[in-house]
């Protein structure tokens, strides 16, 4: 008798059990029906007053005709401490100490209109926020910062390519170029020539300081002759004193010949070479050959001709130390650090920031942008350990030899 009461009790239990879920499966399936089109949920977001009340009223309902508040909560995509705190009048509007509220300091609708299209210009177009800010400011012009800008061009979706700096390299011996004139770097590049197979070889020099093409010539072929002639003829041009100039090359066959470390010894230049198969060695020479078969108008198939590729290789030198920004110099061209006119430059865009953060100040929490020359200098990776015979040594028997 007391086995079958027993399981009598334990069959009403799951009876009642299997009644509340039935309950609650079906408020919950009327919850779901009548909050369609609820948008609820997501951690720190703001609901408005409207809103809160419905949902309450939507889980008081699930409740009263057999839903779990838990459950409701679980199906809203909401937390119970959530519907707790609405019920509060105090707390009915947003609670939070920080709102996610737009900054003080951003671009006026206006400002932003009128950086898109000054992005979207032809003067501007294809080039970097990093390029375009020193620009203006050479203008005296401030527009936004660099980060702003690319703010801009991420939301418009026309955010340009910036290629990525080198991984750090191992510890190795580096000759410090302090100012112009110290260190020279050149190197041979090959230009596609007029017929299949054929090509024209582009010699080159440049100061290792400033990253100024000192010189430059064109040959149907790599000879030790020809590059000597040209060291000469650089130095001639810009009235450089040769004795105890330092010339960085790699390994290569003419930057080795006879006739180039003759001419060398004669000159007094030192000689500096790249270490035995490393290719990072000459990275000055060699980025500037990345830029120059990366502009857009160079030739993709080929040079007509050798005067063709004279000709464009002329405006490029030109447009190179006169015209572009280097990066690595603080956005000044190779001339103006060459000739030292990057300090008035620095010094005006400067004054300008300054003017900039006078007239908007929340829109700096720290300082203004540094406007300023490199602080380290541009070192030249060379073969360990070094070998550079004393300069002052060089000079005096440079002269001993010119005066026999």
């Amino acid at each position: 008798m007391d086995v079958m009461a027993a399981r009598v009790k334990q069959l009403e239990r799951e009876h009642e059990c299997q009644r509340r879920a039935l309950l609650e499966a079906r408020a919950l399936l009327m919850l779901a029906v009548k909050a369609r089109g609820l948008t609820l949920g997501g951690r720190g977001r703001l609901h408005p007053p409207d809103t809160r009340g419905r949902v309450l009223a939507l889980v008081e309902r699930a409740v009263a005709e057999g839903a779990r508040q838990a459950s409701a909560c679980q199906l809203l995509g909401l937390s119970s401490r959530t519907l707790q705190r609405w019920r509060h009048s105090a707390q009915a509007m947003d609670g939070r100490s920080q709102t996610r509220r737009p900054p003080p300091n951003r671009l006026g609708e206006q400002e932003r209109r009128y950086a898109l299209e000054l992005l979207r210009s032809p003067t501007f177009q294809g080039l970097s926020p990093r390029q375009i800010v020193p620009r203006l400011a050479d203008q005296n012009r401030y527009l936004a910062s660099e980060s702003t800008l690319y703010r801009l061009l991420r939301a418009e979706g026309m955010t340009p390519s910036v290629r990525s700096g080198s991984p750090p390299s191992r510890p190795m011996h580096e000759q410090p170029a302090m100012a112009p004139n110290q260190i020279w770097s050149w190197d041979i590049t090959y230009l596609r020539g007029p017929q299949r197979g054929a090509f024209l070889y582009l010699y080159l020099v440049m100061d290792v300081f400033s990253r100024r093409i000192m010189g430059w010539r064109i040959h149907p072929e790599e000879s030790s002759r020809r590059a000597a002639r040209l060291i000469r003829q650089t130095c001639r041009s810009n009235g450089v004193e040769p004795s105890g100039l330092i010339l960085h090359a790699d390994n290569g066959r003419p930057m080795k010949g006879r006739a180039m470390t003759n001419t060398l010894r004669r000159l007094g230049i030192i000689p500096a070479y790249s270490r035995p198969r490393v290719s990072n060695d000459n990275t000055f020479v060699e980025s500037l050959f990345g830029t120059l078969k990366g502009r857009p108008n160079y030739p993709r198939e080929h040079f007509p001709s050798a005067a063709a590729a004279r000709a464009w290789i002329s405006r490029f030198v030109d447009w190179y130390n006169r015209e572009h920004l280097h990066c690595r110099l603080g956005y000044v061209t190779p001339e103006d650090r060459y000739f030292g006119r990057d300090t008035r430059i620095f010094q005006r865009r400067t004054l300008l920031y300054e003017r900039a953060r006078a007239q908007h100040p929340g829109r700096w929490s720290l300082r203004i942008r540094t406007w300023a020359p490199p602080t380290t200098p541009p070192r030249t990776r060379l073969r360990a350990p070094p070998a550079f015979p004393d300069i002052e040594r060089t000079k005096r028997q440079t002269s001993r030899r010119q005066l026999r």
